[in-house]
């Protein structure tokens, strides 16, 4: 009886142990991490940490400091695992950071779905500044000239290298040329309607913003369809 009982016992811490063993493993599987969403035009490309480059494509799971690159005409979106997403498109390297995402260049729009808003910023930081968002779209154009950052909806805080800060609303451009900070400008319905139509980054995808609502209406312009791709 006693052999009985400790083979049964041992029975049972074994089941107890592949058990949790299942539920770790399917917490982890379920557990949300950086991915690419979708690439709608090639070329665009992944290099993981310590990795060679390859080609990204959709549903790829990003890790830590993976680097992402474009070219044109190519452009990807990925979907952080705090649920926020970003599109990169031009010339553009970027590098997934642990406090947010460090693009070396070309074009970046990064949202935070309207259901989402608050928590910490998202923080974009390029060479000379660091834009950061809480429930918002921001648009930044970095070259190694000069940079923009543009408010589509919401506010964006930048922080210079210099020290200063800048606070964008609905609408506002901030741009750097030839080494020296331009003054805050908002841009007139014409020009923000030209900017929605042409974007390589609000159009061209397969799927819509979920703040395009929020973009049309706070900056007074009359809803269009925008361009997408095919599945």
């Amino acid at each position: 009886m006693r052999v009985c009982a400790t083979a049964t016992g041992q029975g049972l811490t074994i089941a107890a142990a592949v058990g949790l063993s299942l539920v770790l493993t399917q917490a982890r599987a379920a557990a949300p991490v950086p991915r690419v969403v979708e690439v709608p035009i090639r070329p665009a490309f992944v290099r993981p940490p310590g990795g060679k480059e390859i080609p990204a494509r959709s549903g790829q799971i990003l890790a830590p400091t993976t680097l992402l690159r474009t070219e044109k005409p190519g452009r990807l979106q990925v979907k952080l695992a705090n649920g926020r997403n970003f599109r990169l498109g031009g010339d553009a390297v970027l590098r997934l950071a642990a406090d947010g995402l460090s693009l070396e260049k070309g074009q970046i729009i990064a949202w935070v779905n309207p259901s989402q808003k608050g928590g910490s910023p998202l923080k974009i930081r390029t060479r000379v500044a660091t834009a950061s968002i809480v429930g918002t779209t921001v648009f930044i154009d970095a070259t190694a000239e000069s940079l923009k950052v543009f408010s589509w909806e919401g506010l964006v805080r930048v922080e210079t290298d210099r020290g200063r800060t800048y606070e964008l609303r609905t609408g506002e451009q901030l741009s750097l040329e030839k080494g020296h900070w331009q003054p805050v400008r908002r841009l007139s319905q014409p020009e923000a309607a030209a900017r929605r139509d042409k974007s390589i980054l609000l159009n061209g995808f397969s799927s819509v913003m979920e703040t395009m609502p929020a973009i049309e209406q706070g900056l007074g312009l009359t809803p269009q369809p925008v361009r997408t791709v095919g599945p």
